[in-house]
């Protein structure tokens, strides 16, 4: 990544903070990686093509739940527009209140191997610890796409897998790989 290429982040961390631009850009990033075959599950969407009336209620819901404490949305822009981002969140309970999860990793495919998704990866790593406190963070990917590799070179570790937790099609289940990064 160039240094004209560097991105800016932006964190949204309650509902009122997020623009109507700024949903509208979610919702067509999260349509277009998810019909381009990217590996973004939310439990209610159909198997690609997803339509806009699929994915803006996940926006909606996702938007929502965020709170400073508990959950941020971290946006990586170029030039003014969004390249990528991801969902950062932790749990209520005092017991895992040490570690969240991070989901919705998302680079725009027009943004692909431009270093996004490892700009967002390090950008969260820093929030996580400096900012939320945190100690380790957790995150789940589809076997079969190359991902555990990409997050290997950024430090992260399979703790572990559900075997043939993901069906995309009949004959084509995949394996959920569980990855932590201690902080």
């Amino acid at each position: 990544m160039t240094e004209q290429e560097t991105p800016e982040f932006v964190q949204i961390t309650c509902p009122d903070q997020l623009t109507p631009d700024t949903s509208r850009e979610l919702i067509e990033c999260w349509l277009t990686v998810s019909n381009a075959g990217g590996a973004v599950l939310a439990g209610r969407f159909p198997l690609p093509p997803v339509r806009r009336e699929d994915v803006a209620p996940a926006v909606d819901e996702l938007v929502t739940a965020l709170d400073p404490r508990r959950g941020r949305l971290v946006l990586a822009t170029l030039g003014g527009a969004l390249a990528g981002w991801l969902v950062v969140r932790r749990d209520h309970s005092p017991l895992i209140a040490h570690w969240a999860t991070v989901n919705h990793v998302q680079t725009h495919p027009r943004y692909r191997r431009r270093g996004i998704g490892s700009a967002l990866l390090r950008r969260v790593r820093d929030l996580a610890r400096e900012e939320m406190g945190l100690e380790q963070l957790h995150l789940a990917v589809r076997a079969g796409m190359g991902l555990e590799d990409f997050y290997r070179r950024l430090g992260w570790r399979e703790v572990g897998r559900w075997p043939g937790a993901l069906r995309l099609a009949p004959g084509d289940d995949r394996d959920e790989i569980l990855m932590a990064l201690p902080l």
